[in-house]
């Protein structure tokens, strides 16, 4: 199982995904992390 990401990145990662400016799937693409593990978080948050 793969370590945790830092608080810090989720928040970031979820405050990305927010803005709208590209689909969810991109941003977590680009951060290296699975469009549900994004999903997730944003729920969660």
């Amino acid at each position: 199982m793969p370590a945790p990401h830092p608080p810090e990145f989720r928040q970031r990662a979820v405050e990305l995904a927010r803005l709208g400016e590209r689909p969810v799937r991109e941003v977590a693409q680009s951060l290296g992390i699975s469009e549900s593990c994004l999903r997730n978080w944003m729920r969660q948050d």
